[in-house]
């Protein structure tokens, strides 16, 4: 069983078990996390699709650390002006455990 729920305004595909990086969320580590924004859920040969959300689903997750991601780096330039800068970003990230899906 698989689905498909939006969180942070990205959609994410998830599965019972997986650990899935997104944006921070202002939750303590080691809390539960319920996501009720379920687009869309298969299980087996079976699927249910929303509009725009499916009523009454959600997904149970665990919050397991809050990481940072991995360094992008952008460089500005403008030739024969003499301007040139060198910025990097790195996003604040929250990992999530999925224990259960319900739809």
């Amino acid at each position: 069983m698989y689905a498909i729920v939006e969180i942070g305004g990205n959609q994410v595909k998830i599965e019972k078990g997986s650990d899935i990086a997104v944006n921070r969320l202002a939750r303590k580590e080691n809390s539960d996390f319920k996501i009720s924004h379920v687009l869309f859920a298969k299980k087996g040969n079976a699927y249910q699709a929303g509009n725009p959300y499916i009523k009454g689903a959600h997904v149970d997750c665990e919050i397991v650390a809050h990481t940072r991601g991995k360094k992008v780096t952008a460089f500005k330039y403008k030739r024969r002006k003499s301007y040139h800068r060198k910025l990097g970003h790195r996003q604040d990230l929250t990992v999530l455990k999925v224990k259960e899906i319900h739809v």
